[in-house]
C-alpha cells in the first residue's frame, strides 16, 4: 500500500510540475514557473540582440580584448639575463625540458663566448621517456598484490608515460645521463610531434603492466617478474630508437666563438660534457610554490612524481607570492635565470606578448562577474600550472619595486614578443605556481623549512599535473 501511494504521489508531482502549477520543483528539476523566472531575468532588447549576433559569430577572445589597456605594458626591462636564440618545442609537451635547458644555456654561452648554442632536447627526452617507462613497470610490480580498482594501480595505468614534467624530472635526467649539444642528437619528427609516439608507448606499457600482474597471480617470483620487465624495456627502447634516434654514448664537438676562433674538435661522453661546461649541483636549487589552498612555510612532497625509480620525488616549499618574488629579484640582479611555471592561458595575448590581468574583459562582454580567488580557482580545477618558461628579467624602479617580469618562452620567434612574454607583477600573483631558485638567494628562515619532514601528497592531486 505504501509503495502504491509513493507511485501516485510521484505521478501527481510530475503532473503539477509539467502543467506549471508548482512554484518550485521538489527534486531540482526546472519547472515552467522557474523557467519563466530565469528568462525574465535576461533582458531582451537591442543591446542583447547585438551581443548575441556578435558573440555567436566571432571568437570570444577577440571580442573581449580590452582596447583601453593597449600600449600600457611595454617590453623594456632594467634587469635582463641575456641569451642568444629562442627555442621551439613545437607540438610537444616538453616545455619543462626546454625551460630547464634554457636556464643552463647562458652558462655555456658566456663561458665559451658563443654566438649561439642549444642543447639537444631530444637526447634528454629520450632518456626521460625510457626512465618513465621503467618507473611505470616498477610501480606495477610494487602494487602487484593490490586489487585492479585500487586507486594507485588505476593511477599508474591511467598515465603510464607522458611527455610533460617539471624541475625534478629535469634535474634527475640531466644528473644521470648528462647533456649533449643539439648537433649530437638533433630533433626528429616525433620529438617535435609527440602524440602518436606517446600513444603507442602507452598502449604497449599498459599491456606489459597487465602481463606483469598476471605473472604475479600465477605464482611467479619477483626475480622472474623483473627478468620479464627487462625484456619489456627492450621493446620500449626499440620504439624510442625508431622514433627519436639512438642517443650517443660519446660524440665529437667543436665551436666557433664571437672572436671567430674555431676550437679543436674534441670527443666527450654526455656526462663529461655536463661536468666540463655546466658543472652545477642541482641539489642547490629549491622549488617554491604559491598554493593558497595549503598552509605556507611548509615542505611538501608529491608521491611518485619523478622519472627515475631511484630519483627524488618532487619537493617544494609553499610560500606567499611576495616572498618568492623577493628571492627571484635577487637572482635576476645576479644575472641568473630561473625555472618558472604558471597557468599561461589566462589573460595571455600572444600577438603582443603580454600576460596582463587587464588584457581581456570577459565580465563586460557577457554581463556576468568572474570573481574567483586564486584559491577558489585551484579548488575547482579552474586554474593550475600548465606551462614552464624561463624567468629572465625584471623591471625595477628607483624604489626597488617591480612592475613587470620577463619570460623566455619555447614557442619559437613568431609567438609573443620576439619569443618572449612580458608578465605584469599582478599577473605573477594570480597565475604563478612554481619557481626554482638557488639556495644562495634564500634567507635562513626559509632554508630551515627544508629540514622539515615533508607532508606527502598524492600524485593525482590536480595541482601536480605535468607541465607541457
Amino acid at each position: 500500500m505504501n509503495y502504491l501511494k509513493l507511485i501516485l504521489t510521484t505521478v501527481l508531482i510530475s503532473a503539477i510540475t509539467i502543467s506549471g502549477f508548482s512554484q518550485t520543483s521538489v527534486d531540482g528539476r526546472i519547472n515552467s514557473k522557474e523557467m519563466q523566472k530565469i528568462i525574465s531575468l535576461v533582458k531582451s532588447n537591442s543591446e542583447t540582440q547585438a551581443l548575441t549576433n556578435a558573440i555567436s559569430n566571432n571568437e570570444i577572445k577577440k571580442l573581449a580584448i580590452n582596447r583601453e589597456n593597449a600600449g600600457k605594458v611595454n617590453h623594456f626591462f632594467t634587469n635582463k639575463v641575456e641569451t642568444k636564440g629562442i627555442t621551439n618545442q613545437k607540438s610537444s609537451g616538453r616545455c619543462w625540458l626546454f625551460t630547464g635547458l634554457n636556464t643552463l644555456r647562458p652558462i655555456i654561452i658566456n663561458k665559451l663566448k658563443l654566438n649561439e648554442f642549444e642543447f639537444s632536447e631530444n637526447y634528454s627526452f629520450f632518456w626521460d621517456q625510457f626512465e618513465k617507462a621503467n618507473l611505470f613497470l616498477e610501480g606495477i610490480i610494487m602494487t602487484r598484490d593490490k586489487a585492479d580498482d585500487d586507486r594507485t594501480v588505476d593511477w599508474f595505468f591511467k598515465g603510464p608515460i607522458n611527455d610533460g614534467g617539471q624541475w625534478t624530472t629535469f634535474a634527475g635526467i640531466i644528473t644521470k645521463y648528462g647533456l649533449v649539444p643539439k648537433s649530437a642528437m638533433p630533433e626528429t619528427y616525433h620529438s617535435s610531434n609527440t602524440s602518436w609516439m606517446s600513444r603507442m608507448i602507452k598502449r604497449k606499457l599498459r599491456e606489459d603492466g597487465v602481463r606483469l600482474r598476471e605473472m604475479n597471480n600465477n605464482g611467479k617470483n619477483l626475480n622472474e617478474i623483473r627478468e620479464e620487465k627487462l625484456v619489456m624495456l627492450s621493446d620500449i627502447y626499440k620504439m624510442l630508437v625508431f622514433t627519436l634516434g639512438e642517443p650517443p654514448a660519446e660524440f665529437t664537438w667543436q665551436y666557433e666563438n664571437t672572436d671567430k676562433v674555431i676550437s679543436e674538435e674534441k670527443t666527450y661522453t654526455p656526462k663529461q660534457f655536463l661536468n666540463e661546461y655546466i658543472g652545477i649541483d642541482f641539489g642547490e636549487y629549491v622549488m617554491f610554490m604559491n598554493d593558497p589552498t595549503r598552509p605556507y612555510n611548509k615542505l611538501y612532497e608529491v608521491e611518485f612524481d619523478r622519472n627515475l625509480v631511484e630519483g627524488n620525488n618532487w619537493k617544494y616549499i609553499n610560500l606567499p607570492s611576495d616572498k618568492i618574488k623577493e628571492f627571484a629579484k635577487a637572482s635576476i640582479i645576479n644575472s641568473e635565470k630561473m625555472y618558472f611555471s604558471c597557468d599561461v592561458g589566462k589573460q595571455l595575448n600572444t600577438d603582443i606578448g603580454t600576460l596582463d590581468l587587464n588584457n581581456y574583459n570577459y565580465d563586460d562582454l557577457f554581463g556576468v562577474k568572474f570573481g574567483m580567488t586564486k584559491a577558489e580557482r585551484i579548488k575547482t580545477h579552474d586554474s593550475g600550472s600548465s606551462h614552464g618558461m624561463t624567468l629572465s628579467g625584471a623591471n625595477i624602479d628607483k624604489d626597488g619595486n617591480i612592475d613587470k617580469w620577463l619570460l623566455e618562452n619555447s614557442w619559437g620567434l613568431k609567438r609573443g614578443h620576439k619569443g618572449y612574454l612580458t608578465m605584469t607583477d599582478e599577473w605573477f600573483d594570480e597565475y604563478m605556481f612554481r619557481l626554482v631558485i638557488n639556495k644562495k638567494y634564500l634567507d635562513k628562515k626559509t632554508l630551515k623549512i627544508l629540514k622539515q619532514e615533508p607532508t606527502l601528497l598524492p600524485p593525482w592531486d590536480p595541482m601536480f599535473a605535468p607541465e607541457k
